[in-house]
């Protein structure tokens, strides 16, 4: 039996949510949990405002390690010298607001561009799985243990969940609801085992992100080491070949051999098989396998999907927009996604070649931001909000960039200087539908070290994030045991809404 829990909120029928308990087998009345979602859902949409809803689609770009808040859109210039550093400030086309001046294009947009300076929480680690999932906490143990039960589901995974929940049809959709690029995340770092984050938790694996990988070839590289260990080879987050797109191994390619005519014939083989297994469809396992065949044959040989994931079918003026990284692809490749239908898009810059890469700038802070960061993040951040609004796609696509904290005000004594993980005040942007342009919410001291206004959690940022999409953050799905748990435990930002 699920009991569904929340706040008596009275919906636009007049009842409360506190009316919807005690849902089990046909459910209240002979609701479904497809129906309390759809009525839930209803009753958000005439209580929560003209915003919620206002987006069809969120591109959620994740800049794995963490970029420095002073290094990025919240310059500190009177700040001693071992907290600013060596880089200066530049403006942006928003009177007031600076940024650094390893960022020329993306000061050209800030104009669409909201920034929040003031995000905080109490986990200094690399909690892919805190910041983006409802979990209230975070160790060290649960972020390298991807399936460790304490893990609440990704963000991505909980949209497609409620979505499926309400129009199952999305199930057989021949683009995925939920995907994640450039490939799988922290999979291509060396000697380490993975890292936990973006995936479904108790909803089931069946809710992880769809995957893709990248076929291209890296083009630029930057000595890389880490304790006893090196990396020599070339980075594509510093640089990839033009040819570069992206697939979804096994299906959006066809496997050898394996041709169109004979895919007709497994499904037809299969829907007879599962014609003898319908009785078995109230199995939990049984049901599992069918949502892994219903979408293995919605993906497999998918034209659609096909053409999203090949970028090269862009202008050539239009991939110069993003630039010539592997992150700034993604993001164009996101954006062609978003267009065919995918309704949330994940875009990782992930470690690449050895852990402790990525944004992760523990040592050789500025040689790494002046090569290896600042000039594809700069492009891609500049072309995706471009292209999206020349499309007239930005008032109904919310575009998030965030990661799992920030870096010391203070630099470290490392080899080439660092800054270290920093979780007391950090900086996000936001662009995009329901939300306010060439706006700053929030600030930090004049260290950047602590919040001087308007603290904003991440699970604040998820509720808003949920609620752009027209979910309420508050709605509950059932865990691994049936207990009822809400989205996330967060509040509404409502200064960063239009």
């Amino acid at each position: 039996m699920l009991r569904v829990l929340g706040a008596a909120k009275r919906c636009c029928d007049g009842v409360t949510r506190r009316d919807f308990m005690r849902i089990g087998g046909l459910g209240l009345a002979g609701l479904s949990l497809a129906d309390l979602l759809r009525l839930q859902a209803a009753c958000g949409a005439a209580t929560h405002g003209p915003q919620f809803g206002k987006a069809k689609a969120v591109i959620l770009l994740h800049l794995y390690g963490s970029p420095s808040q002073l290094e990025w859109a919240d310059m500190k210039p009177d700040a001693p010298v071992e907290v600013r550093g060596e880089l200066g400030g530049i403006a942006s086309n928003v009177p007031g607001l600076a940024v650094c001046e390893l960022f020329p294009h993306m000061a050209r947009v800030m104009d669409r561009t909201a920034v929040i300076r003031s995000m905080t929480h109490p986990y200094p680690i690399h909690g892919v799985a805190y910041a983006w999932t409802g979990n209230p906490a975070i160790d060290v143990a649960m972020e390298l243990r991807p399936r460790d039960p304490r893990h609440w589901p990704f963000f991505g995974s909980v949209v497609q969940y409620v979505d499926e929940q309400c129009r199952p049809e999305l199930r057989r959709s021949p683009v995925p609801q939920n995907v994640a690029l450039p490939f799988r995340f922290s999979s291509r770092r060396e000697g380490e085992v993975p890292r936990a984050g973006p995936y479904a938790a108790f909803l089931g694996p069946q809710y992880d992100p769809i995957w893709t990988d990248y076929r291209g070839t890296p083009t630029k590289g930057l000595r890389k080491t880490l304790q006893d260990k090196e990396f020599t080879g070339n980075d594509p987050f510093i640089g990839t070949s033009p040819d570069t797109y992206f697939t979804l191994p096994g299906a959006s390619e066809l496997l050898p051999g394996l041709t169109l005519d004979r895919l007709d014939k497994r499904r037809s083989l299969l829907e007879q098989l599962n014609g003898l297994r319908r009785d078995l469809d109230r199995l939990a396992a049984a049901g599992r396998l069918d949502r892994y065949q219903e979408q293995a044959l919605a993906l497999l040989g998918s034209e659609k999907l096909a053409a999203a994931l090949d970028i090269r079918r862009e202008s050539p003026a239009v991939q110069e927009l993003y630039g010539e990284s592997l992150f700034g692809k993604a993001c164009l490749a996101a954006r062609r996604l978003v267009e065919a239908g995918s309704r949330v898009v994940t875009v990782f810059w992930d470690e690449y070649g050895l852990a402790g890469s990525g944004w992760d700038t523990h040592w050789n802070h500025y040689p790494r931001m002046r090569i290896e960061l600042a000039p594809g993040f700069d492009r891609a951040w500049y072309g995706l909000i471009t292209d999206l609004d020349q499309r007239g796609l930005l008032d109904e696509v919310l575009v998030v960039c965030g990661s799992e904290h920030g870096r010391t005000p203070y630099l470290n004594k490392a080899q080439g200087g660092g800054r270290d993980h920093w979780s007391r005040v950090y900086t996000t942007l936001v662009a995009g539908a329901g939300v306010k342009r060439g706006f700053v919410l929030g600030a930090s001291d004049r260290l950047g070290a602590e919040v001087a206004d308007r603290p904003v959690s991440p699970k604040d940022l998820l509720a808003t994030m949920y609620h752009l999409l027209g979910i309420d953050p508050h709605m509950t799905i059932p865990d691994a045991q049936g207990r009822a748990l809400p989205l996330v435990e967060g509040e509404l930002v409502h200064e960063l809404l239009a």
